[in-house]
């Protein structure tokens, strides 16, 4: 039976009514907030552990990877060539997505800014991973810190050629061409700062010869003005470079590798040229996978066994070495501290060679 009022008034030990109510009250009060709290909780423990749980579902839709530069160059073919075997073996697309401009920084920002959930990558390389810093005082993106390593992908040696019109068909005379004709000689990069750019840079800085550099947006375009005669040098990744040598289009001098390249084994390294200055010299480009910072360790893993394996197999072997490129597959940590490496080695140069954003 319940209680009312008067019955309160004739029992002073109880609770007063207004103690009741307010008991009451603030019982509902509580848990009300309760109910609150624990919705809070809720959402923000499922928004913790959803990405875990879908961490097992990868890769669930299709995979982009942004090339920072035109279509054609050598970032461009690797991506492809690795884009179709993953793509085979995952069973899902992986769509190349070419985002060129201030010497590869643009597409590498886009790739930093994106959502860190292993669908957007990025082709990077030595030119926006290790030599940009160097050359952008306001680089919207820190390559270490802005990027989680995937996997290296390759190493690729940049062939130095010229128009076959040119009177030089070695190192020596062409380091003599160029001393007998200051500032008259114009070589291609695939803009200003990219990998092609210093090490052609380097190259003057140890031979002590000038040429006067012409950014292009992106590898092709160079080598496209190189063939046609508007410029008289290239010296970039071999991809690029080989099918206009085998077509008689351009004349290789030397490779930047330590060793010469299985697809061209008559073709000496700078190094072997006898050149005063070029004794070890060596500025091979490299590129491999990077993710957003904040990418699951899981998904990282995956893409990392995934490229390694498609590293590994013959076929893509076999063409990546007809292409001058040479696999290399290793760990996250191991790429990373090659990128930490590679941006000491470079920034001397960079100041030695005045190289300033455009």
């Amino acid at each position: 039976m319940g209680l009312d009022a008067t019955d309160f008034e004739r029992q002073p030990h109880q609770t007063a009514p207004s103690q009741v109510w307010h008991r009451g009250h603030f019982s509902k009060v509580f848990l009300i907030n309760m109910h609150k709290w624990l919705i809070g909780v809720t959402c923000i423990w499922g928004a913790w552990i959803g990405p875990a749980f879908s961490q097992g579902d990868y890769p669930a839709k299709p995979i982009r990877i942004v090339v920072p530069f035109t279509p054609g160059g050598s970032p461009d073919v690797l991506a492809r060539t690795l884009g179709q075997k993953i793509s085979q073996a995952w069973g899902v697309a992986v769509v190349v997505e070419n985002i060129a401009g201030a010497g590869g920084t643009i597409g590498a920002d886009r790739v930093a800014k994106s959502m860190p959930d292993g669908y957007t990558l990025l082709m990077g390389h030595v030119g926006t991973l290790a030599v940009a810093p160097a050359v952008y005082p306001k680089l919207p993106y820190d390559p270490v810190a802005s990027f989680v390593p995937v996997a290296l992908v390759a190493k690729v040696p940049n062939v130095m050629a010229v128009h076959p019109a040119l009177p030089v068909s070695n190192v020596a005379e062409w380091v003599t061409y160029l001393k007998a004709h200051p500032g008259q000689v114009n070589y291609g990069s695939g803009g200003n700062g990219s990998a092609a750019h210093l090490a052609t840079e380097y190259f003057k800085l140890a031979t002590q010869t000038f040429a006067v550099h012409v950014p292009y947006r992106g590898t092709a375009p160079a080598v496209a003005d190189a063939v046609a005669g508007q410029i008289q040098m290239v010296f970039t990744g071999a991809p690029a470079i080989i099918p206009m040598v085998k077509a008689g289009k351009l004349r290789a001098l030397a490779l930047s590798s330590s060793q010469r390249m299985a697809s061209m084994p008559d073709l000496p390294t700078l190094a072997e040229s006898g050149v005063k200055g070029l004794e070890g010299f060596e500025a091979d480009q490299w590129y491999g996978l990077v993710a957003p910072a904040g990418t699951p360790v899981e998904i990282v893993q995956k893409l990392n066994q995934i490229t390694n394996e498609s590293l590994s197999a013959p076929e893509l072997s076999a063409r990546l070495k007809s292409e001058g490129a040479m696999a290399s597959p290793q760990t996250p940590q191991a790429f990373g501290q090659l990128i930490q490496s590679e941006i000491k080695r470079w920034r001397p140069v960079v100041r030695s060679a005045q190289i300033k954003s455009e």
